[in-house]
């Protein structure tokens, strides 16, 4: 008996340490997340590979004198083994007096990287594009000039010898020479509004993902550039405010139907002087995603889209006569997305492509004649992202899920396609970012549950040294109440499986039930559900976790990850599919023994708010609450190159727009809707919000909102997140 008592009583005090340890952990705030920056995830540095691909360089702080110094490191041992760059040797003479420059950012040469472009006084334009004072430092000389004293410069980028710098200014397109100082207006036609040289307009730069539009020669001779012609492209106008009278910002903004900017291609050339048009037939309405030197720098290479966006060209153009030819032609029954995935081979014979043609997209192989010579990669799994090809080795570099859609892995392939290997064992995301030369690549690692972590591999994959392993986070982490996301697939109705993650709350018991809380994306190609850290936004899923939501995550139909028909078979009926899909995950959640089906809601941002809008009304009897944060609320107020992608014009498609727009809905509404947007929101103009607020009015329905003035579409900036989470959380709490 006494043996018994006292195994009894060391039991006891087992549990009770055990559960004081429980009892210990911390429980989130809302301040921990967005004020603190408490479970802020570190990055690697943001280093460049130079051009040998066995160095790199990297921007190194000093904590003592908080300046900036440019260091020249190894790949292979992580060691400084020059200094490239000094904070003191930044200055400048101006009217008698010495300007120091301060080293924020900094870009090569790409010859013999001896010339460094310093942007300073960078200001934003749109997501991305920027203009700042330039200043060129000469690592040989020792002496800093500034670029241009004519005003803020646009993408600044020297020419591939270093001899000269291109820029745009006042949608003009300029020259320095850098060794006589001489400034030369390539264009003279460039005005606000309506002709735009060297850089995008909004449309493409927002949806085609570039900014810069003008490209150097490989022999420093020519400058392809775009021209568009934005004239009869009506103007969007935002107001910001805080002055008496507030300021207004006109800008060209084609929606969904409307006219396009026509765009031209030409090319400038050095030693004669002369612009040449390229020839990209007599269409006006159409798309030119993108541009590339081939090898040769004699010819240009133009990729051509019909405005729907469901054929692509790809030209070959002749930089002095400006003729050209088809080179290849691909057509989709649905649309075409757009990447920068096309290599010219150092060889001058091949180039290389992705393509969703078989079904998933993969990587091909083709002769300059245009004839497929390989695929390289295969599978019922797409090629996620392409790093691109060692020819010295034979190899291409890619990322593809590994046993499901939900994970990343990196491969290599050989250039015959008969040799495949995996070069990262880890279960999660891996991403990469290769050195010049293909000898080395930062691996960038992270579960769902798993901070991430970096780090330096060789091309073989092996580890050669840790980066950053985020331990300050992890080892905080284990100083809260945290609960695993755990990945689950179910299918609806319609037989369709679907993919999603859910946080339980804490001390989650089966027996009783809990209200669910769904947050969503859900617009064509995206994933949410990728088993990957999900940032400052999973932190906050924890903590609605703690206070006894169950989070919930589905990816609808029409994401990403599972091939071209999955993805594309909500063309022409945006947000029909997808809201369907929503309503069943609600659904089958409430059909769960520990769910309450009476307490559900649902939150998006963006594409998200405009699921959330639809979820609300089309599913009023299944959801009780609902936040949409800058929704879409009709198509048609969206831009032409990403709403035409998926729906085609409101002419040849009215319906598809009326069908599954909020706006048509509101009389459906019965739960709690919280609606939020920033007035100065370039990308999903608060007009959606002032739509959506007179329909609801019109239906005499009760709604909340929240107007954040001035911001964006990320509606960030000082107090702003805070503010808004608390709001969300609030609304949450009291409504769910």
């Amino acid at each position: 008996m006494k043996k018994h008592s006292i195994l009894f009583s060391l039991f006891v005090l087992i549990a009770q340490i055990s559960f004081s340890q429980i009892e210990a952990k911390k429980q989130i705030t809302l301040e921990d997340i967005w004020k603190k920056g408490a479970f802020a995830q570190k990055r690697e540095a943001g280093f460049t590979s130079m051009e040998d691909g066995k160095h790199y360089s990297l921007l190194f702080a000093d904590s003592k004198t908080n300046k900036n110094y440019l260091l020249k490191y190894e790949y292979s041992t992580g060691k400084v083994v020059d200094t490239l760059l000094k904070p003191n040797e930044l200055s400048i003479l101006e009217n008698g007096k010495t300007k120091l420059i301060a080293l924020d950012d900094y870009e090569f040469n790409g010859s013999d990287e001896q010339k460094i472009i310093i942007p300073t006084e960078v200001s934003s334009i749109y997501r991305r594009s920027t203009e700042a004072e330039n200043y060129i430092f000469d690592r040989k000389t020792k002496k800093t000039s500034r670029l241009s004293s004519n005003g803020k410069q646009r993408n600044a980028s020297f020419s591939p010898d270093g001899k000269k710098v291109a820029f745009v200014r006042d949608n003009n397109l300029f020259l320095i020479d850098l060794g006589s100082g001489l400034e030369t207006q390539l264009t003279t036609d460039g005005k606000k509004n309506e002709i735009i040289n060297g850089v995008c307009d909004w449309v493409c730069e927002e949806e085609f993902g570039f900014a810069k539009a003008f490209f150097w020669a490989g022999d420093s001779e020519s400058i392809a550039y775009y021209k568009f012609d934005e004239k009869e492209v009506k103007e969007f106008e935002m107001s910001t405010y805080g002055d008496l009278y507030p300021s207004i910002e006109r800008f060209k903004y084609p929606k969904a139907g409307e006219k396009n900017s026509v765009i031209s291609i030409h090319t400038y050339n050095l030693s004669s002087k002369k612009t040449i048009e390229m020839e990209i037939g007599v269409e006006k309405d159409q798309y030119i995603p993108r541009i590339k030197w081939t090898t040769d720098a004699s010819k240009l290479c133009i990729l051509r889209m019909n405005r729907l966006q469901n054929k692509l060209e790809y030209l070959i153009a002749d930089r002095t006569s400006g003729k050209s030819t088809v080179l290849l032609t691909e057509t989709d029954k649905a649309y075409i997305d757009i990447t920068d995935d096309l290599t010219f081979l150092k060889n001058g014979k091949e180039f290389i492509i992705s393509s969703e043609k078989d079904g998933f997209n993969h990587i091909y192989l083709y002769s300059m004649d245009g004839k497929l010579k390989k695929q390289l990669t295969k599978g019922a799994k797409e090629v996620t992202n392409f790093y691109g090809v060692d020819e010295k080795s034979g190899l291409i570099y890619y990322q593809m899920p590994e046993t499901s859609p939900m994970n990343r892995a990196i491969y290599s392939t050989s250039l015959d396609g008969k040799k495949t290997v995996q070069l990262t064992k880890e279960k999660g995301t891996n991403d990469a970012k290769f050195s010049n030369d293909f000898s080395f690549f930062v691996h960038s690692y992270s579960n769902a549950n798993t901070p991430l972590v970096v780090t330096l591999n060789d091309r073989s994959g092996k580890m050669v040294r840790v980066l950053e392993d985020n331990k300050v986070l992890k080892g905080r982490l284990q100083e809260y109440q945290m609960q695993a996301k755990e990945f689950f697939s179910f299918t609806t109705s319609e037989n369709v499986q679907l993919n999603a993650w859910m946080i339980k709350p804490q001390n989650f018991d089966a027996s009783k039930k809990y209200p669910v809380y769904m947050f969503l994306y859900g617009g064509p190609g995206s994933q949410e559900v990728l088993d990957k850290w999900g940032g400052a936004n999973f932190i906050w899923y924890e903590y609605l976790a703690s206070k006894g939501y169950l989070v919930v995550c589905v990816d609808n139909r029409g994401t990403g990850g599972r091939g071209a028909d999955f993805k594309k078979c909500t063309y022409m009926n945006l947000g029909g599919l997808e809201t369907i899909d929503q309503i069943e995950a609600a659904k089958w959640l409430g059909k769960q023994t520990y769910v309450d089906a009476s307490r559900i809601g649902i939150q998006g941002w963006s594409y998200g708010g405009y699921m959330s809008s639809l979820c609300i009304t089309k599913g009023a009897d299944v959801f009780k609450m609902a936040i949409a944060v800058a929704p879409v609320t009709n198509w048609k107020f969206y831009d032409s190159i990403y709403t035409e992608r998926y729906l085609r014009t409101p002419k040849e498609n009215s319906k598809g727009y009326e069908e599954n727009s909020p706006l048509n809905f509101t009389n459906l509404l019965k739960g709690n809707y919280l609606l939020i947007h920033g007035t100065s929101d370039d990308n999903v103009h608060f007009q959606n919000s002032v739509e959506m607020i007179k329909s609801m009015i019109s239906a005499d329905k009760d709604f909340d909102s929240e107007i954040y003035p001035n911001k964006n579409h990320g509606i960030s900036g000082g107090n702003t997140r805070f503010q808004l989470y608390t709001k969300m959380t609030n609304f949450v709490m009291q409504n769910l």
